[in-house]
């Protein structure tokens, strides 16, 4: 029987990363590091340090794009990056302090899980907090709020160092509590300009304090980058809302698997955000147009007895007075 080439396997994940990537600016490391460990048998501390230095890579094409828009807050990436570089930087760092051997790995799995985990959350709070965002008055303009954003940066960047996840989602969803009126094109194009800086200092840091393949990062550019240009393609054309869930249901079962969680229980927990992704995308979206049209109903009704003519009123008296 023929072996499978697992470097055709890993080019194909990094498509798919790449475009999940190109489609909602979400999913690099919190999609990749998963599958390096879980599907391919690399070990944590290679798996996040050859994420991150493949990420240097792919932020920049996605950055590029937006920077030709307009569509990036340099005024916020400036307040986001003496934080968040250094602390890319530390993160990496701090792996260290883990242990050695097998049970660094092991606490690194944990860490990623919960990173995963964090993700999640915040993945499920942008696509709630985007609707909250919509109806705010867009004409008043978004002020810059240095304190937050060097706190965004500072956390954002200490989760991306140690884990390689959250560049894409957990600054994303820090960026919209503490400017809750960026517009959707300014947070993503924002995110992927500070995450160029943020990704290659957590990389180094995985360069000099960890472990990264080079030959790995080559294999799932491959895939990504391609993956990343056919994304932005189809963005237009796809419904957001279905691919985040799907990515959410993903980085569920992910994260179980590192922590060690029972195969039932998983299918279980999936099964129920899978329920509930359901019912948020498609019941509630009917429910409130029925509410709408009922309340549409009376309004309709009661413009037709103010402008018909009451049957048993007195066709004289309502004649008009002004003909002399």
């Amino acid at each position: 029987m023929p072996s499978v080439d697992l470097s055709w396997l890993m080019i194909v994940a990094g498509a798919l990363v790449g475009i999940s990537v190109g489609l909602t600016g979400m999913g690099g490391g919190a999609l990749m590091t998963p599958i390096m460990v879980l599907v391919f048998g690399v070990n944590p501390t290679a798996a996040v340090g050859s994420d991150l230095a493949a990420s240097v890579a792919m932020k920049p094409v996605g950055a590029y794009v937006h920077h030709k828009a307009g569509t990036v807050r340099w005024d916020i990436v400036k307040w986001l990056l003496p934080t968040a570089v250094p602390a890319g930087f530390a993160g990496a760092w701090l792996i260290s302090l883990f242990g050695e051997g097998e049970e660094v790995q092991h606490r690194l799995e944990l860490a990623i899980g919960a990173a995963l985990l964090l993700a999640l959350a915040g993945m499920v709070a942008r696509s709630m907090l985007t609707r909250r965002r919509n109806a705010l008055p867009s004409t008043e303009p978004t002020r810059l709020k240095p304190v937050p954003t060097l706190i965004v940066g500072l956390v954002g960047g200490l989760v991306v160092g140690v884990t390689s996840v959250g560049s894409g989602s957990l600054i994303i969803v820090m960026l919209m509590l503490t400017h809750p009126r960026l517009r959707a094109q300014e947070l993503v194009g924002t995110d992927l300009v500070q995450a160029i800086p943020l990704v290659a200092s957590a990389a180094l840091g995985h360069l000099l304090f960890g472990d990264a393949k080079i030959a790995l990062v080559g294999t799932v550019l491959l895939g990504a980058i391609p993956g990343i240009y056919l994304g932005a393609k189809l963005a237009t054309r796809t419904r957001d809302d279905v691919l985040t869930w799907i990515l959410a249901t993903l980085l569920l079962g992910s994260a179980l698997s590192l922590w060690g969680v029972p195969g039932p229980v998983i299918l279980i927990a999936c099964g129920a955000l899978v329920a509930f992704a359901s019912f948020r995308m498609f019941a509630v979206p009917a429910l409130r147009r029925r509410r709408e049209a009922a309340g549409a109903r009376p309004a309709k009704a009661a413009d037709r007895t103010a402008t018909d003519p009451d049957p048993d009123a007195d066709p004289e008296r309502s004649e008009p007075t002004t003909r002399r």
